[in-house]
Parts: C-alpha cells; structure tokens; sequence
C-alpha cells in the first residue's frame, strides 16, 4: 500500500530542542500544605496564587488568584478576591483546584500534574499496595500554587489521551516505552493541556506504577490519570478504599482543569463492589453531585471534554456497555458543546450526535446521541499481543482493526477536531485496504477460533474472475464516522462511492466473515491480536465482474467528517 497522505499537524518539527525546552522551564513544584496545631476542624481553607518566583509558597509580594474553582470532591467553591477559599471537611476527601485558563499546576519530577491533597485521618485499610498513609487533621492552610502560562492561555490547544496503557509487567512496560511514549517524546504540541490517561494505567499489578511514572518522565508536558477496572486495590474491604493506591501514587479519581477555552473533566466511571470480580460503570451520587457542581461553574462560552475510563456509550458492546446515570449526565451537559471520551474496550469508535444503534433506543430515543462519544485505541492495543515488530513492541491489532496508538484532541477556540496516531507513524497512516473474497471468507470461518494459530492465508490480494462478483474491496478507516466518505477508482477510471457496513441509523450490530476486515484479520489470526468481526468504521465496494485477468490497482481517497482527505492504493490480481 503507498500512502499520499499528509502528516498531521501537531508533530514534531523542532520536537528535539521543545523537549529540551519543556525540561528546562516546566514549572515544577507541589501543593502548599501548612500544618496546624492537630485541632480537629470542619472547613479547609487555603489559598489559590501566582507563585512567580516558583517555590510553591506564597511570598508576600505574590498575589491571590480570585474566580477560580477548588472542590473537595462533592462542593466546588470559588475563590475570594484575595484568592481565598473555604471548604467542609470529610473523612475522606480529596481536595482539588481546577487549573484556569491562562495558568498551570505544578508537576513533579516526573511530569504528574500536583494540584490535589488527599485527607484521610487515619490512612487506608491494610492493603497489598500500600494505599494512603495517615494524614492526620487537616492542615492549617493548604494552598494551591500556580504559574502564568501562555500555552494554557491560548485558544488552540493539542490535547493528547492516552487509553489502557495496562502493563502487567517491565517488559510491556518497555513496548509501551517504545511505541506511544517514544512518540509522544518527539513532540512538541501539548505542553498546555498535557497528556490524560484514560485508566487501565496497568494490568492488576499497582507496584507497576512506578514504572508508569519513568514513562511519564519521558513526555513534554503535564500528565494527568483518571482510574480503570485494572488500576484498583482489589483488596480493599470497601468502596470508598477501591483505589486509594492509585490516589497515592496518580491522584484524585476525578477533577477537572482548563486548557484554552476547553474544560477537560476526568471521571472515575469504574464501581467494583469488592464482594465480587464484578465491576459496573457508574459515578456514584457523590461524583454525580460534584459534576453537576463543576459544570454550573464553567462559562457558557467554553467546549466541555468529558472523559471516563468506561464509554458513556459505545457500538462494539452496544447492549450492555453504559454508564448507569447517562441520562442525568445527558441532562446536566444539555445545551453545552460536548465531546465525550473513553477507553477500556481496546478499540477505536467515532460516534457522531445523532448516530443510533438498536441496544442504544432505551437510553437516547430516536434522536441519537447528543453529541460526539469518541472510543480511544489503546496504548496496548489488544494488550501487547502478535507479531513482534523490529521497533521494539508488537502489532497488537485491536478488535475494530485499529493499530496501537495515541488520539489527540486539536482545539481552536471551541471547535474541536480528533485525530488518531498510529505508534511509530506521523499520523499520515489511517486506513487499511483489503480483500474480502470468498475465499478470504472461507478461510475466515475455519480459523476464526484460532487467533494467533492460524495458517497463512495464500495469496490474499488475488481473486478469480468467477468470484468477482462476491468480493469486496475493504476499507477500514480508523476514524472514519458519520459524514465521512470513501472513494474508489480501479485502474484510473471512474470515482465510485464504497457503502459503509454500519450505518448507525438504529440498526444492530453486524457480525461476522461478511462484516470484517481481512486486512486486520490477515495479521492478527496467524499472529495474534483480536479478531475484527465487526466494527463501526468498515467501507466496502464490490468489485466489477467484468475485470480483466492481470494486476489492478484501486485508489481509495478517505474524507473524514472533517474534510481532511487521506489517499491509499491497494495492487490485487484477477486470475482465471
């Protein structure tokens, strides 16, 4: 397959020296907490300021910051016009500015954005991974430092999100290191808003987050982490310690904080009951309670990026995957402009407001959705699985047909655009051209059950003249959606239009050799990754039935919702 399609704006021109820029002046430092006399108390107060000399304390020449937001996990206040707040305590709270536009937390010495302080008197339950160790009362005053930034005050911003990273041990550790990570330490376009991880940070094992913060060292920006399935402490006796272990070493389970005139909010969508290995996707009514809080506090005149670990919805499982207060989160964001992120299915979706599928109907009604639910590849891909590449991590072709990869969220003012970058690429490779011939089919059917044991299929780009008629050319475009289009000329003639196998206009999901990608599944039966039976982003176009014997060449010019066009060509053989 040759490529025509151009690098995606964002990367990496200069990327050597930002990196070394990024190193040089990143504003590094923590929260301000002041211990008191060990006086019980029923508020917190602090104070958010402009820390100009970057020492993490107010000096007396550095000012209080007013209208800004400070939670503690249930009630968002704003500051005074002194920059001074006043919360009620809880037993355990995390309290949590959210970074306004214009300015930025601190990070550590390894890039974990440091705006939060976690308050639990008498620290965690005994559990295998530590958890939180006893903070004692709350402090005297806990202070909220930040810098003057003109990366966060600008109006564009380069968002990039990460999804299930979810190492289970050093050695995807270093795939990761050598995929996603090593990419992302080429760039230059996200030091205000920064790198969020959307959960499933690691594989079960919490001692793993140590190695996620050598990685995170590696970026050029802010990281940030909101918890998954993966990340919790399993141990724990109840709910309100489920990830105690990951607020140590990560952060809160959920805030906020704005880049531009985006307001990114991060949810913790993950409720495991700690009686079973079952876990469902809720907020909870204290989450719930905050988020409606949150949001009342932001401008009308600002995007919203809602991200979970969890889709709020999605196609691959559109049954049964959705969040249990949807239709409340639905109420609270009517009006705004949304866009809506998740991760833990390890594939990629572009839903569009409006698309409907048949498992959906209960939940949105006729119209569809309200506004653009994005389902992120993963950083593992299908978790490190196939073939081992000579860059350093394996294919790991996800369940949809989409490589490993990285999404970033490219913002000018309120408009949003998405797009995906395939590990070790430059963001031009976003299609996946195939065959889907009878043949193809057959050998499909026989294997479907053998992932990663399956025989090569000989000669999958050749078709003879009599199954013309039944075979398809494919197109799987990663982040192909509603609105987008797929163009085909065979051999320089004539631009002809493929159909998409889903339509998302109420039906139900498509399953099977008809339905999937042979390119994807080329790769992943005999090599391993996840067999790509449906998916929401597959064209197709049936090739002529009066095709001569010989080599033909199709051109496929992809046009996303967008209007950015990406142009790959596919060379197959007709035999007799």
């Amino acid at each position: 397959m040759a490529s025509s399609a151009a690098p995606a704006d964002g990367t990496a021109h200069g990327a050597t020296s930002a990196a070394a820029d990024w190193n040089e002046t990143a504003y590094r430092g923590g929260v301000d907490v002041v211990e008191g006399s060990g006086v019980d108390r029923e508020t917190v107060t602090g104070t958010v300021f402009v820390d100009r000399n970057r020492n993490s304390a107010q000096d007396r020449n550095e000012r209080g910051l007013a209208g800004v937001s400070v939670s503690n996990g249930r009630v968002v206040t704003t500051t005074d016009s002194k920059g001074r707040y006043e919360l009620p305590v809880e037993d355990n709270m995390t309290v949590f500015v959210t970074q306004p536009r214009g300015y930025q937390v601190p990070v550590d010495d390894d890039n974990v954005a440091q705006f939060h302080y976690h308050h639990l008197p008498t620290g965690s339950p005994e559990l295998r991974y530590g958890g939180l160790e006893p903070t004692g009362p709350v402090p005297d005053e806990l202070n909220f430092p930040l810098t003057a930034s003109t990366e966060t005050r600008s109006p564009e911003q380069h968002c990039a999100i990460g999804a299930d990273v979810q190492t289970y041990n050093a050695k995807e550790a270093e795939y990761a290191r050598a995929g996603a990570f090593a990419d992302l330490a080429e760039r230059s376009d996200y030091t205000g808003c920064g790198v969020l991880f959307l959960g499933d940070v690691v594989g079960d094992d919490l001692s793993m987050f140590d190695e996620t913060r050598d990685l995170t060292r590696t970026l050029n920006g802010p990281a940030r982490f909101l918890p998954g399935n993966h990340d919790l402490d399993f141990d724990s006796p109840a709910r309100d310690h489920n990830f105690d272990t990951f607020r140590a070493q990560l952060g809160p389970e959920y805030f906020s904080f704005d880049a531009g005139k985006a307001h990114v909010v991060a949810l913790s969508t993950i409720e495991y009951p700690g009686t079973t290995s079952q876990y469902t996707y809720g907020l909870g009514e204290r989450q719930l309670e905050w988020l409606r809080n949150d949001i009342a506090a932001v401008p009308e005149d600002r995007a919203i990026v809602l991200a979970g670990h969890s889709p709020l919805l999605e196609f691959w499982y559109s049954d049964s995957h959705r969040t249990k207060q949807l239709r409340e989160i639905y109420d609270i964001l009517e009006g705004r402009e949304v866009i809506s992120l998740g991760g833990h299915t390890h594939m990629s979706e572009n839903l569009r407001e409006g698309d409907l599928m048949a498992g959906w109907k209960d939940l949105v009604g006729e119209d569809g959705l309200p506004f653009t639910h994005l389902t992120v590849g993963a950083v593992s891909g299908h978790w490190y699985a196939g073939r081992q590449l000579d860059a350093g991590y394996p294919t790991a072709v996800q369940r949809d047909g989409t490589p490993p990869g990285v999404l970033t969220l490219d913002i000018k003012n309120t408009r949003i655009t998405e797009r995906y970058t395939v590990r070790g690429d430059d963001g031009s490779q976003q299609l996946a051209l195939g065959l889907n011939t009878p043949r193809y089919r057959d050998w499909f059917a026989a294997n479907r059950s053998k992932v990663g044991s399956a025989p090569e299929l000989a000669e999958p780009l050749s078709v003879s003249r009599d199954e013309l008629a039944g075979t398809w050319l494919t197109t799987n475009f990663w982040m192909g959606s509603t609105g987008s289009t797929v163009q085909v000329r065979i051999d320089g003639g004539g631009s002809v239009e493929a159909g998409r196998t889903q339509q998302l206009q109420g039906e139900g999901v498509r399953i099977g050799a008809e339905w999937s990608d042979p390119a994807a599944n080329l790769e992943t039966l005999p090599h391993g990754g996840g067999l790509v039976e449906r998916t929401s982003h597959l064209w197709r176009l049936e090739l002529p039935a009066d095709l001569a014997v010989g080599e033909h060449t199709a051109e496929v010019t992809a046009t996303d919702v967008h209007g950015r066009e990406l142009t790959e060509s596919l060379t197959f053989e007709v035999t007799e």
